[in-house]
């Protein structure tokens, strides 16, 4: 999996029709999504639960591009290896989940993933700078984790610019993830920013058995993002 920081579009299957995950898998990627997003609740770190490693494991047939696994969960280093088997190419723990993130990001790399490090939006992103030589992608949360379809934080705009600095030329994505749609989505990618993940954003209006607007959905917050990167 080459670097590079072409922006990408990761739909959260979070928003999709959950008797049909694998028809939508193949109907988002059809349309253009880059990844496939996963939050992964359990109703302790956050307050929802969702999935775990057996719907990974039953959603991968289905995913030929990037398995791009959230672990919203607490504890995580238990759970690293049963994701990574189910096969997640990226695993992503938040820094908050527990007291040794520095293990938990040695752990998802031992395990043949990438490492993520989410960050929630009271966390500065200068927590971050000791862990960068350790991660793959630096997940910028810009809503409380735990639900869909919530508004965006504007405020996370400038935590995603301190962010980019703090990175430099190291080869690590920086994602979004929380209320990005074709209007918030220029604000992070100006920023910096090169992973957007969009729930119901990317799936409002279509089906799996109708996917056009996922694929309208996917071109406009591409777009968006694009002109505000050029």
């Amino acid at each position: 999996m080459n670097f590079s920081r072409k922006l990408k579009i990761a739909p959260s299957i979070l928003a999709a029709d959950f008797a049909s995950f694998g028809a939508e898998c193949r109907a988002i990627e059809a349309e253009g999504a880059d990844w496939v997003h996963i939050d992964v609740m359990d109703g302790h770190f956050v307050p929802n639960i969702t999935f775990g490693p057996p719907m990974v494991a039953a959603l991968r047939p289905h995913v030929k591009t990037v398995m791009d696994v959230h672990l919203m969960i607490a504890p995580v280093d238990p759970f690293i290896d049963a994701f990574a088997k189910a096969g997640a190419d990226f695993i992503t723990a938040h820094v908050e989940a527990g007291p040794h993130i520095h293990r938990t990001l040695q752990a998802i790399r031992a395990a043949g993933c990438k490492a993520g490090l989410a960050l929630n939006p009271g966390t500065p992103v200068e927590v971050a700078a000791p862990l960068l030589d350790m991660v793959d992608l630096v997940c910028v949360m810009t809503v409380n984790p735990g639900f869909g379809g919530q508004s965006f934080i504007a405020t996370q705009v400038d935590q995603v610019r301190r962010l980019r600095a703090l990175i430099g030329d190291r080869p690590i994505h920086i994602e979004i993830d929380g209320g990005v749609t074709a209007q918030t989505a220029p604000l992070v990618a100006a920023a910096g920013a090169d992973v957007l993940v969009a729930g119901s954003a990317v799936f409002k209006g279509g089906s799996a058995d109708s996917p056009a607007a996922y694929g309208a959905n996917i071109r406009a917050i591409r777009g968006a993002a694009e002109a505000a990167r050029a």
